[in-house]
């Protein structure tokens, strides 16, 4: 038997539809008009890529609504409420913040106790495997919603063509929603899971090839993550050359296969303005190995392995460092055993 509908929040890391996030629109509407379920969106007022699941402890989170038109979800933005006008098809948030402030302030300051579940995406690239998974922004939002108790899928579409022709979106966000769909009326048991002994979430990654568009689409596959690893992300830069250099984001995140590195520099925190900076670095990794590994180096059953296959992957998680079970550790109702050194 089905569950009830959801009462869903959708969050994402790239912010209001644009060039930057092409994909949230979309899925908002698949969501409402398809499935008809009621959804509250609540999104950063600009691309936080890679900001994982860190909070605003500092900065006062500022917060405006949104008011996305057909067909591409562009809209207009207001400092206060109001009712909608010809076109606009809803009331959305933007906050001055990180996805997971986003999530929540969502859950417990906009719509307290009215969420059940918390979507977070589509990301704008893959978020298969450690590396990418634990930068992201989108898995952050869908973490900050698990430890509060709150079901939450984190979707990511895999870039893979540039640019990622518009016919791939309709079978995509279809495709999305199955899942969903399958998930809420399925979610799994983990006896570990911090809510009635279920999983805390689910991480999903959709390829965006061509196969999407064949009458069988794309095989989905329960995986694990890759554990792989990154080395250098920054390079330094000249003191004469930093001088030039503005702070900013790409349109892209940098899980994006082909992404130019982001160009960000500059001092942060509490660093005196009265001298100059002397260490000067930006951010400029090199993610193709990440990106278009060797089939053979891939774990079979891998999330990296399934979208290396050009197949859609699912890959429950818990919302925690996930210990490790060894010889010297304690499991299950065996009694606490103490290291003599």
């Amino acid at each position: 038997m089905s569950s009830p509908s959801p009462r869903v929040l959708l969050v994402n890391d790239d912010g209001p539809p644009g060039p930057q996030s092409p994909y949230i629109f979309g899925l908002y509407l698949h969501l409402t008009t398809n499935l008809g379920w009621d959804v509250k969106v609540v999104v950063p007022s600009s691309q936080k890529s890679w900001i994982g699941k860190a909070f605003h402890i500092r900065e006062i989170t500022k917060g405006r609504y949104y008011y996305p038109k057909a067909p591409d979800g562009v809209g207009e933005v207001s400092s206060c409420s109001r009712p909608l006008k010809e076109g606009e098809v809803a009331e959305w948030v933007l906050l001055d913040g990180t996805p997971a402030t986003c999530t929540n302030i969502a859950l417990h300051n906009l719509y307290p106790g009215t969420i059940d579940l918390v979507i977070s995406g589509p990301n704008y690239g893959r978020n298969s495997s450690a590396a990418f998974a634990m930068s992201s922004g989108t898995i952050g939002a869908a973490m900050s919603s698990a430890l509060s108790q709150i079901r939450s899928v984190a979707i990511s579409y895999g870039d893979v063509l540039h640019p990622t022709p518009n016919k791939l979106f309709e079978p995509a966000y279809i495709l999305s929603v199955r899942i969903i769909q399958y998930l809420w009326n399925n979610w799994g048991k983990d006896i570990g899971g911090m809510r009635n002994g279920e999983i805390d979430m689910y991480n999903v990654n959709v390829p965006m090839i061509m196969e999407l568009l064949n009458p069988k689409g794309l095989d989905i596959h329960w995986t694990h993550m890759w554990r792989n690893s990154y080395g250098q992300l920054f390079k330094a830069v000249s003191v004469p050359d930093a001088g030039g250099m503005k702070r900013e984001i790409p349109s892209e995140g940098p899980d994006v296969a082909g992404q130019h590195p982001a160009q960000q520099s500059g001092p942060g925190g509490d660093v005196s303005k009265e001298e100059p900076a002397t260490l000067v670095f930006k951010f400029s990794p090199d993610f193709q190995p990440l990106i278009t590994p060797s089939l053979g180096s891939l774990p079979i059953g891998s999330d990296g392995w399934a979208i290396a296959k050009g197949h859609a992957s699912i890959t429950p998680l818990r919302a925690c460092f996930a210990h490790v079970d060894h010889d010297h550790a304690a499991t299950g109702t065996e009694s606490l055993r103490i290291l003599k050194l």
